[in-house]
């Protein structure tokens, strides 16, 4: 009988252990999928700046610093 209460004993470990894992795994899911947004959102800033820089750089609209045209 103690055989058996030890094999419960040790299944029940493993559960726990799965259970917490599967958390684990889905917090790390979680987490990975909102650096993910984030990584996403800042690639597109990134091109954003790189193309205003590009349009000043080739004399375009220049709106930084361009005086109104009332002046």
């Amino acid at each position: 009988m103690s055989e058996h209460k030890e094999l419960l004993e040790r299944i029940e470990t493993l559960e726990m252990r799965v259970a917490y894992q599967e958390q684990t795994i889905d917090d790390l899911n979680q987490t990975i999928t909102k650096q993910w947004t984030e990584f996403d959102k800042l690639n597109r800033e990134i091109a954003k700046l790189y193309a205003q820089m590009q349009e000043i750089d080739n004399g375009g609209s220049g709106e930084i610093d361009e005086r109104p045209p009332h002046y």
